[in-house]
């Protein structure tokens, strides 16, 4: 009786399995199929359809948390002088200049915004990105570091007061020196925002490797034959 019982409840068992099959392997392949198109869209059928930037967007906002693409960071010692001149002398003697020279070292960090306007066209089976400009986080000066040095003194006039007067101005001119470094750093962000966008448009679309991607920022002049294409916010 119990062998009889093991064959019934097999059978029974093989043959729910037999009857479900079809209807498992329909629902199986109709996923497979789905995923090959999405897999199998081209690159011109979606911007043809306008959701390529938003795309691209949702794809690079999911993959960084802080909707930064950092490329760069630039360690220097930097040097700061300030000259402050007397308003007044003795008649016409005019009192001498004093001059401070400040040292430190300063982390520069560089970044594009995710979250600033992206352009991506196809011309010409290329694709041009028109990223933000270049972002600098606040620069990090390493205030346990810095040195001061009178390089010009007067026995008429306070030089403590000249270095007070220096302390006070470092972190403006620390950044308006990260402006100026935004041009060491520009063809580095160049190319990691290319590589960003090939590998994503390797990742999403089945012919993404077959297209060049050029990348121009907001503040730059585009070339004669782009001048009608949409510039992103600077």
């Amino acid at each position: 009786m119990v062998v009889v019982f093991l064959f019934v409840a097999a059978s029974i068992y093989v043959f729910r399995s037999l009857r479900n099959l079809p209807g498992e392997l329909i629902e199986k392949t109709g996923s497979t199929v789905e995923l090959a198109s999405a897999a199998l869209r081209d690159i011109a059928a979606a911007f043809s359809q306008g959701t390529v930037t938003t795309s691209f967007i949702s794809y690079a906002t999911s993959l960084h948390a802080n909707h930064y693409l950092q490329f760069a960071t630039l360690r220097q010692m930097e040097s700061f002088t300030r000259t402050d001149e007397a308003s007044t002398g003795f008649g016409y003697i005019p009192l001498p200049d004093v001059v401070i020279e400040a040292r430190a070292p300063v982390e520069y960090t560089f970044y594009i915004d995710f979250n600033a306007r992206w352009d991506l066209i196809l011309r010409n089976n290329v694709v041009y990105v028109l990223a933000p400009s270049i972002q600098y986080n606040e620069p990090a000066v390493n205030a346990s570091e810095i040195t001061y040095e009178v390089k010009k003194g007067s026995l008429f006039r306070s030089t403590q007061q000249a270095k007070e007067n220096l302390k006070k101005s470092v972190m403006s001119m620390v950044h308006r020196r990260a402006k100026e470094n935004v041009a060491l750093v520009r063809e580095t962000g160049r190319k990691e925002v290319a590589d960003f966008v090939e590998k994503w448009l390797v990742k999403s679309f089945a012919d993404g490797s077959k297209y060049p991607v050029k990348v121009f920022f907001a503040d730059e002049t585009l070339p004669a034959d782009l001048q009608m294409l949409p510039k992103a916010a600077d």
